[in-house]
Parts: structure tokens; sequence; C-alpha cells
């Protein structure tokens, strides 16, 4: 089983901002796959389940997104190999993908709750770029402009490339194709 989770903050102030595109790639896969998803407390998290993956919308707000991770994998007994976190990243510039193994939080918040919790940087992620400012807690919280979002529509789509292949037991390494 895998585990796919989308990082961003519950509730509809955070719904459209750039921390949520974690949420918002996990969305997307969701329709277009047809699944729904439901609130479960005992995870705090919205989740949506096949027969191949689980995936998570923690409810918990990023800085305690490892809460509701560690939950589910401890529930489920997954495997860290088979998790991949989506997430944003202000280091990359606005639709950029870039997948990682392993490696640091790069100071998001969210994948630091994740490594606290898991202790490892030992599990992948997909970072989709927001693009940086200078005030960067401003940033990630404000809205996408028209522009942008339209921007946005093919590395979303990407992005669920990336989660298809996943799922289907791709080689991790042959996934970069999709960036």
């Amino acid at each position: 089983m895998k585990l796919i989770v989308g990082l961003g903050n519950p509730g509809k102030a955070y719904q459209k901002t750039r921390h949520n595109v974690g949420y918002q790639v996990i969305d997307l896969y969701l329709k277009t796959n047809s699944l729904k998803e439901k609130y479960e407390s005992k995870f705090s998290a919205f989740l949506a389940k096949d027969e191949k993956a689980i995936f998570l919308k923690p409810t918990t707000y990023m800085n305690l997104s490892g809460e509701s991770v560690l939950k589910v994998i401890n529930y489920y007994k997954i495997e860290l190999d088979n998790i991949l976190i989506i997430v944003d990243d202000v280091n990359l510039e606005l639709g950029t993908l870039r997948l990682r193994e392993n490696g640091s939080s790069g100071g998001h918040n969210g994948l630091k709750s994740i490594e606290a919790l898991l202790k490892t940087q030992q599990y992948k992620r997909l970072r989709i770029g927001i693009g940086k400012r200078e005030n960067v807690t401003k940033h990630v919280l404000s809205k996408f402009a028209r522009k942008e979002r339209k921007e946005l529509t093919d590395s979303y789509l990407k992005a669920v490339n990336i989660i298809d292949a996943f799922i289907e037991g791709a080689e991790f390494s042959n996934l970069t194709m999709y960036e």
C-alpha cells in the first residue's frame, strides 16, 4: 500500500493559498480518478483510499502535519519507501517540480514536523515551486493570481502523472521524466 500525502492547511481561508499546493494536487488526483475523500477523526485528516493507495490531507495545520502522517503509517503499517509527500517550495520557481528521495526539510515546517516524528529524512517528496518573496510567511499564505493558477495547471497534471507512476511501482529515479 502506498501513502500519498498532500500538505496544506485546513479551512476555506487557506484553500487556494500557495501553502496548499499539496492539497490542491491531491484534490485534482481524486477528481481525475473519481475517488471521494472523507474526514477521519482518528487520523486528524481527510482520507481517500483505493486498492493500491491511501491519499491523505492532514487537518492538523502545516506545523503539525507529522502527527497525522505518523498515525496513518502506524495504523496501516506503511513502509517509508511507500510514502510520497507533496509539498510547496519557496525556493523553486512557480510550477517547477522537484523529486527527492531524502534530504532536509529546506525550512518547510510541515516537513520538519514529519521528520521529527518519523525520526528520519529518508522519505520521498515531490516539491512544487511557488516562487519566493521577501516576506515568506505572507507569501505562502497568499492566493495565486489568475495568471499563476493557469501556469500551474500543467505542473499539477504532471504531478498527477508522477503519483500514478509511483503507485504503479515505477522506480523513483525514473519519475524525474515527469518533472
